[in-house]
């Protein structure tokens, strides 16, 4: 990525016996690493986690057991330091203190060693910045919801620019695993089951970090949410056609279209070799096929789990000398592998210098990307000459309610005194009650690292950093009357709590019905890292509560709304025929109430699109929408496990008409390009949009493949009586899957493109013969199916 004239900038050596930056001569980074010493470069290829405990609630898994070296500070960063591990995120902090503190950590790190070379500084950012008061936004199940890249993006430059502010370099997101089972408990982190969304949104993600001045990291490379029967860290059966298939695009197109700099390895292990000790994965495929030139860090204590959990490590030297053989360059989340075992290792031979000097030379790179080497680099954040930080900020939660409300879906939305249940008319206003577990909780609207969550509830004596309304505050704050009944927690509700909130859905004209998860961390809540499921029913008594719920409301004539606020999609299929409209959101971030109020009193019309499917029953799983013809419904079992809402479903108050589907060719070659088109009308009373989704189906592949694929899709703003063309372009390196050689090829024959609202509804389906011969393909193929969006008055083609 950087030119070797480039590397010669600002890099020093010690010269005259002091350490001053001013009186060094200018070296090369390959000069650099020959002037070092093997702790100097063994001190850059690992990070400390400062503010770390080692008792009490857990932040990644094992931390107690794993606590890493054990030396002080003073000695940790004596010949120098590679990474800071969460300044802001790890216990609750005034952002100016952490900031003033980590202006200390890093004079002290410069001062202390020969080179001066400050450390890198990382946070988690998934949801927003992990910090003690900094905006919670939706997660990114919820911006899958959306399919809208660019608002992602612009989200993604905020977030930078304030990490950027307060002196952090590097951003631990966006995840880009493609969701498989939807047991598993990181699902919330994903954006969704199907590999061109993932890739898409991730890589607008990217863009706006990388946008910014923040190295953003791919995680988790590859396979971890394939893990056996949804179980965080379980091995993954997954063949190589799956994971080229599946798992890997969305890494392929966040650094060829995003332009991320760094990786993070998986946990799991793929047929038995682990992540972090496949030289194929992270240097065969990764470096030399792909070319990628960044950085690959370690998930966290991954390198150590080689040994501790995997056991292909005698101890943490073979651990420290597999993952850097197999390109891991940084130990994070502190020094344990990469600090003395490693050393020893080099010390005896047994590991090549060479490949410390290779990890060194990217770490060095992209430290001087970030300005860390430049003669004039203030260790004092930016936000210290301001005195003053506000990171949440309206702008902030303006943004974070567009996307909770662009998130939201509606599922259904039945008939209701001969009306549609929603939105609610002003009359429904009137007697309100809202009920559920989640009913008063704000912790209904974070994931698992949004901070409050993350890290927030184990410090109970803490106010959270950031205002985050209830769906009950929200409504009572809006409509002043207003009866809740807040039955228990997600897990645990009793038969009192349940006949109270039947009773005051007995006697309001409409209730609103809240239900779903609370995310945590490993056994704290029913969603996050390491919350897996074991089916997909309503986590705790939440089932049973809204059955009689309904029925209550049944009796009563009331008005019914069941809105799910979870980390996963949970098995519905026993109430969709009895309430009036259910609503699905994903944790939606500080500003979900609000905009859930906004969706169901019509001042935002729903747009949502399902990034997951949501089941019909809690078992029948693991399956996504993508899968093959035997893995769906057949005669030859008796289980059926098609979805109740299938992957790109939601409602809208309006309706929309597709009408003058083209295509530009009924044949073209293996190397060509066709374009697919058609019009678009917004033929109800109310502004809306729509999502065209374009599918591929492949019926006859020298390999058996899924049924259709997501290709390409184009969000359609319209307003009442207005038209738009949407046409896709359609490159035939998009129909290409892994052959029966192992390699990504397109092949000859008849494909079928669909246009749909769903992947269970189509508009219009084309009929496409590609000719020629089979063609092989790699990482330089189109990706990307470009879409335009061209406002029209209406439809002139006689053919609509």
């Amino acid at each position: 990525m950087t030119s070797g004239a480039a590397e010669k900038q600002a890099i020093t050596s010690p010269a005259a016996g002091n350490g001053s930056r001013d009186a060094v001569e200018r070296l090369s980074i390959d000069e650099l690493v020959r002037h070092m010493t093997l702790e100097e470069k063994l001190a850059q290829l690992a990070g400390v986690w400062v503010n770390a405990s080692t008792d009490g609630d857990s932040v990644a898994p094992l931390q107690n057991e794993m606590a890493g070296d054990a030396r002080s500070w003073e000695e940790m960063i004596a010949s120098g330091l590679g990474q800071i591990t969460r300044m802001y995120g790890t216990v609750p902090l005034e952002p100016l203190e952490g900031a003033r503190r980590l202006a200390a950590a890093q004079e002290q790190i410069m001062a202390a060693s020969r080179f001066r070379i400050p450390a890198q500084v990382h946070e988690e950012c998934l949801a927003g910045l992990a910090a003690w008061k900094a905006t919670a936004f939706p997660v990114p199940l919820a911006w899958g919801a959306t399919f809208n890249p660019p608002l992602i993006r612009r989200m993604a430059g905020l977030i930078g620019g304030q990490m950027r502010a307060l002196g952090v370099h590097q951003g631990l997101a966006p995840v880009l695993d493609v969701v498989r089972d939807l047991r598993w408990g990181r699902v919330e982190e994903t954006i969704g089951e199907d590999p061109y969304l993932v890739g898409t949104v991730a890589s607008a993600y990217v863009s706006g970090l990388e946008g910014s001045g923040i190295v953003a990291t791919l995680k988790h490379f590859v396979g971890y949410s394939a893990s056996r029967a949804g179980r965080n860290h379980a091995p993954v059966s997954m063949g190589p056609r799956e994971l080229a298939d599946v798992m890997l695009p969305p890494f392929e197109m966040a650094l060829k279209h995003g332009g991320a700099r760094s990786v993070m390895h998986a946990y799991t292990d793929t047929d038995g070799i682990p992540a972090a000790a496949n030289r194929a994965l992270l240097t065969s495929l990764l470096r030399d096929e792909w070319g990628f030139a960044g950085t690959v860090v370690a998930d966290y204590f991954g390198i150590a789990f080689l040994h501790v959990t995997h056991g292909v490590a005698a101890d943490s030297g073979d651990a420290a000398a597999l993952a850097l053989r197999a390109g891991v360059d940084v130990e994070l989340p502190t020094v344990n592998c990469y600090g003395t075992p490693l050393l020893e290792r080099v010390r005896s031979g047994e590991v090549s210098e060479a490949l410390v000097d290779t990890a060194l030379r990217r770490v060095l790179r992209q430290k001087q990307e970030a300005g860390l080497l430049a003669p004039d680099f203030d260790p004092a954040p930016p936000v210290l000459s301001a005195g003053a930080v506000d990171l949440d900020p309206a702008g902030n939660r303006a943004l974070a309610r567009e996307i909770a409300a662009q998130s939201l879906v509606l599922l259904t939305n039945g008939m209701h005194d001969g009306g549609a249940s929603l939105p609610l008319p002003v009359t429904a206003l009137a007697s309100l009650g809202v009920v559920g577990p989640l009913a008063e909780d704000p912790f209904a609207m974070l994931g698992c690292y949004s901070f409050d969550a993350h890290v927030g509830a184990s410090h109970p004596d803490v106010p959270m950093g950031v205002h985050v309304p209830t769906v009950a505050s929200a409504g009572r704050n809006r409509f002043g009357s207003l009866r809740s009944a807040a039955t228990g927690t997600c897990e645990a509700i009793t038969d009192e709590q349940i006949a109270e909130a039947c009773r005051t859905a007995a006697s309001v004209d409409t209730c609103v019905i809240v239900v779903g998860d609370n995310a945590g961390l490993f056994g704290r809540g029913t969603s996050g890292e390491g919350n897996d499921a074991a089916d997909l029913q309503l986590p705790g008594d939440q089932h049973r509560m809204l059955d009689q719920v309904l029925t209550a409301a049944e009796a009563a004539g009331t008005r019914t709304v069941v809105v799910v606020l979870s980390g996963r999609p949970y098995a519905l299929g026993d109430f969709a025929d009895r309430a009036g409209a259910i609503v699905q959101g994903f944790f939606p971030g500080e500003e979900g109430a609000e905009a859930l109020w906004d969706i169901l009193t019509g001042a935002v019309n729903p747009s949502g699109k399902l990034p997951v499917s949501v089941p019909r029953t809690s078992g029948g799983q693991p399956g996504t929408y993508l899968h093959s013809r035997l893995a769906g419904p057949s005669g030859v079992s008796a289980l059926d496990p098609s979805p109740l809402f299938s992957f790109g479903h939601g409602l809208s108050y309006t309706t929309f008409d597709f009408s003058c589907h083209s295509a530009s060719a009924d044949a073209m070659s293996t190397a060509d390009a066709v374009t697919v088109g058609c019009t678009v009308t917004n033929t109800g009373p109310v502004d809306g949009a729509e999502v065209v989704q374009l599918y591929l189906e492949d019926p006859v592949g020298e390999v058996v493949r899924p049924l259709r694929e997501l290709i390409g899709y184009a969000r359609v703003d319209l307003a009442a009586g207005a038209s738009a063309r949407v046409e896709f372009t359609v490159h035939a390196d998009r129909t290409s899957f892994t052959g029966v050689d192992l390699k990504r090829v397109v092949t000859p024959g008849l494909v079928k493109l669909h246009v749909s609202t769903s992947s269970s509804r189509d508009t219009h389906s084309h009929e496409l013969i590609l000719q020629g011969g089979r063609r092989v393909v790699g990482f330089d193929r189109d990706m990307l199916t470009p879409a335009t969006v061209a406002p029209l008055r209406a439809c002139t083609d006689p053919r609509g």
